[in-house]
């Protein structure tokens, strides 16, 4: 008789657990294309072009570490 006691806890315990994760379980997230901006530019915001001093590069090459 005790191990038809033990048999139906387990079942109860296995039920609840199965019921809750299926009614409780948190929604999925979803990616809304319209909230993320476009990493462009608009031409048409950009004034004197000319102007801006240009990006002098002093030919170092990278280096990583130590190294």
């Amino acid at each position: 008789m005790r191990a038809h006691h033990v048999i139906a806890v387990v079942a109860v315990i296995l039920v609840g657990v199965s019921l809750t994760l299926a009614f409780f379980t948190a929604p999925t997230a979803e990616a809304v294309s319209l909230s993320v901006k476009r990493a462009g530019v608009d031409a048409s915001q950009v004034r004197n072009v000319g102007a801006a001093p240009a990006e002098k590069s002093r030919g170092a090459p990278l280096t990583f570490g130590d190294e």
